[in-house]
């Protein structure tokens, strides 16, 4: 195998704070980068307006995402925001990386703490608001959310902000276009060349 093919196949997990933008920053990967492969979370929350099951999440039953843990199928997997349960399935990924495509998880804080544990030679990736004003506004702005999980979100925004120097690399979404791009730079270079 050469550097070159390691370096590619190298995961980058991507994580950050709600409504930072990181779906967003992952489909315009998905858009202008088809060659990049990015995993599909599954989730035990309803889908929001527009969602499609197995394009923006695998939605799923409370029964079926435990036979997924019983089982190992998944990465890793979290409740996100005292409400759902979401969750990486490991052998798409698994087959991501064995085939050489750039890959890529685009996870909450706490799977990507598990995925650390698992993958620690991963490429972890905190996509960062250009400030907590502008969070605030993306997150009211979405219009998916009540007051009361808005509230409970921007607590969690607060804790998960403060995780940055866990990251390896930190990519401020100031233009979900120019954020894409950036990381789609450090899934094809080594972290010695940026």
């Amino acid at each position: 195998m050469t550097d070159a093919h390691e370096r590619r196949s190298r995961l980058v997990v991507l994580a950050g704070p709600t409504a930072v933008g990181k779906g967003t920053v992952a489909a315009e990967v998905r858009r202008s980068h088809p060659e990049v492969w990015i995993s599909v979370s599954a989730t035990t929350r309803k889908p929001r307006p527009g969602e499609e099951n197995g394009v923006h999440y695998w939605f799923v039953s409370d029964e079926e995402f435990d036979r997924m843990i019983a089982e190992g199928d998944l990465l890793e997997w979290a409740v996100v925001h005292q409400a759902a349960r979401y969750g990486t399935p490991r052998q798409p990924v698994d087959l991501a990386l064995a085939s050489g495509r750039p890959a890529m998880l685009e996870i909450d804080l706490q799977g990507a703490r598990q995925v650390r544990e698992t993958m620690p030679d991963a490429l972890f990736v905190f996509l960062k608001p250009p400030s907590w004003e502008e969070l605030v506004r993306r997150l009211v702005g979405r219009g998916t959310e009540s007051a009361e999980e808005r509230e409970r979100r921007l607590v969690t925004a607060r804790e998960e902000l403060a995780a940055e120097t866990e990251f390896d690399v930190t990519i401020v979404n100031h233009e979900v276009h120019a954020a894409a791009e950036q990381l789609v730079a450090l899934m094809t270079h080594s972290p010695t060349d940026l």
